[in-house]
């Protein structure tokens, strides 16, 4: 189960960019993208997202 991001609660903050261990975020026309094929499931992304951006699906 990958992180999604929901980019209408996604602030850009990039948070999820400095803490995911996987380096599987990046920032994509101003809003997080995951790629699902680097993704470890880690949820740490979800923990640290400040607008609860991000859920695992």
């Amino acid at each position: 189960m990958p992180a999604v991001v929901d980019i209408e609660k996604c602030t850009a903050c990039e948070t999820c960019v400095d803490v995911c261990p996987a380096a599987a975020i990046s920032m994509e026309d101003g809003k997080a993208k995951v790629d699902v094929d680097l993704c470890v499931d880690c949820e740490t992304c979800v923990d640290e997202c400040p607008s609860e951006a991000i859920t695992m699906e």
